[in-house]
């Protein structure tokens, strides 16, 4: 027997919580982009018809062994901001990297597929080039990744890599030089934050490749 699920609409003929798919499609039929999303429990439904469709829209409910204290203590992400994140096919593998606006989803950068690269310098590009693109267009706005290693190479203006240099890689290594030479250079009012992905799902930047 399937389980019984919430339809949550928060934008269409009519919006709130509905117990099945037929009352939701009733309201969400004919009406233009509609904004709606299934959920496990009512629980889960009332919290999410609080909040923003666009925390919701096109990631999995997480699940969490975090208590709802800790989910409290750690919040929600701020949507007024940017997401970066990388993919690498092997380790070291061919790699690329991108930025997108958290809320929406809209790819903001989109750099490779390099030869030869990790993860951890993927991440660590993104966030500069993340970072060095705000400050040309003179937006403050926060930027988020879910690396503890990429966010601290960036503070100490270094990235720490123990990948090898070799010719498949040389252009990895000529952005990596030009990244650090940028942070030593400049200086940058937005906030860097840890994308709490145990919380929150994954980060909206994600390539979606993981199994």
């Amino acid at each position: 027997m399937a389980k019984k699920k919430f339809y949550v609409v928060w934008d269409g003929i009519e919006t709130g919580i509905f117990d099945s798919w037929e009352k939701c499609k009733s309201v969400i039929t004919n009406y233009p982009q509609a904004k709606f999303k299934s959920f496990q429990t009512l629980e889960m439904a009332k919290e999410a018809y609080s909040g923003n469709y666009y925390e919701y829209v096109g990631k999995k409910i997480v699940e969490t062994s975090l208590s709802k204290e800790e989910l409290l203590k750690i919040g929600k992400p701020i949507l007024d901001s940017i997401s970066v994140d990388a993919a690498c096919s092997g380790n070291p593998g061919v790699m690329e990297y991108r930025g997108v606006n958290t809320k929406t989803k809209e790819q903001l950068f989109i750099m490779g597929p390099f030869e030869n690269g990790t993860n951890n310098v993927g991440e660590f590009l993104a966030l500069v080039h993340g970072i060095s693109l705000l400050k040309k267009k003179g937006i403050s706005l926060p930027i988020y990744s879910d690396s503890r290693n990429a966010i601290s190479w960036v503070k100490q203006k270094v990235c720490k890599t123990n990948l090898e240099k070799n010719e498949s890689n040389a252009k990895l290594f000529e952005l990596i030089s030009r990244a650090e030479i940028w942070l030593k250079n400049n200086s940058y009012e937005n906030k860097i934050l840890k994308w709490e992905t145990k919380a929150w799902g994954e980060i909206p930047a994600d390539f979606g490749r993981k199994q």
